[in-house]
């Protein structure tokens, strides 16, 4: 595997307590950077950032990002590989590339929600007692255009939750969208690589490490840009279908406590699921149906999918 490095002016003389770690494919990561950037000048190189292009493979992007670098106040590095290694490799490469004793895993489309987001971050880093925490993630300044209104609706009602209400199942509620983790416990209990595709490696990790360590839920949340069009959204609940056979076998006494897998089981016995399935897809993409309707019929085509891997 090819690596190209590029670092900022004031990553060599940093020593970072704190290492935000952001992977991107075929996003543009520099407006998340430019809004990191602003808090540069009260962090005093205690966090640094490491960026990695999985695979882009996109020269004018490459280019645009080595200036970016240039004029990055952050201690920062920049790795682009030649051809993508996956979710769950790229994530642990970042973090054997990180300095910090601490790293926060930052997708490349979210957008900080508070203007003190790193120095949250860095005051939690500095508290001993905390070993995994997530942020959470909301949709404050995502975009409101009509061909999102599913994915909108259907973030916001399972997974855009307040901090009291995720620390009520802490494993289920965490992402890699804005997760704070200790290195001694990344290194232990690193990402599983035989994830592929989209879905369930951050929760079957949560799952994991929650089996040994203290999973805690903060209010430091920052915005999801990146919503999916509902064909969009339906494609990639195809995906995950294979990433949540492994994580029920891995995890089965977590799982079944889980509506999605309560239902899918219900769906298993269910005669005619070939035919009718197709319809809650279909149903799904109708934008002429109530969006609520939308929503439920989604998440039954999805668990529809599961059921087969059940």
């Amino acid at each position: 595997m090819t690596a190209t490095i590029c670092d900022s002016p004031a990553r060599q003389a940093a020593t970072p307590v704190l290492s935000v770690l952001i992977p991107f494919l075929r996003d543009d990561p520099r407006a998340l950077l430019e809004m990191l950037d602003r808090e540069a000048g009260g962090l005093g190189g205690s966090v640094e950032l490491v960026i990695l292009d999985d695979g882009t493979g996109d020269a004018a992007l490459t280019a645009a990002l080595t200036e970016r670098m240039a004029a990055t106040a952050l201690p920062a590095r920049l790795i682009t590989l030649t051809r993508n290694e996956g979710r769950s490799v790229g994530r642990n490469r970042l973090a054997t590339a990180a300095r910090g004793e601490v790293l926060l895993f930052l997708d490349s489309d979210m957008r900080p929600d508070r203007d003190d987001f790193l120095g949250r971050w860095l005051a939690e880093a500095r508290t001993p007692a905390t070993a995994v925490a997530f942020g959470g993630f909301s949709l404050k300044q995502a975009p409101t255009d009509a061909r999102f209104a599913l994915h909108r609706t259907m973030a916001t009602q399972g997974e855009c939750l307040d901090h009291v209400e995720r620390s009520r199942a802490p494993e289920k509620y965490v992402y890699t969208s804005n997760l704070l983790v200790r290195r001694e416990v990344f290194d232990a209990e690193a990402f599983d690589p035989a994830f592929s595709g989209w879905g369930w490696e951050d929760v079957e990790w949560a799952m994991r490490v929650s089996r040994k360590y203290p999973v805690a839920h903060i209010d430091n949340p920052a915005t999801h840009m990146g919503l999916d069009t509902a064909a969009d959204l339906a494609r990639k609940y195809e995906q995950s279908a294979p990433n949540f056979a492994r994580v029920s076998a891995l995890h089965p006494d977590i799982v079944a406590a889980y509506p999605s897998h309560r239902v899918a089981r219900l769906l298993k016995r269910a005669p005619g699921r070939p035919i009718w399935r197709p319809l809650m897809k279909r149903a799904a993409l109708a934008e002429g149906l109530p969006v609520r309707l939308r929503a439920l019929s989604l998440r039954l085509y999805r668990a529809a999918l599961y059921a087969d891997v059940v």
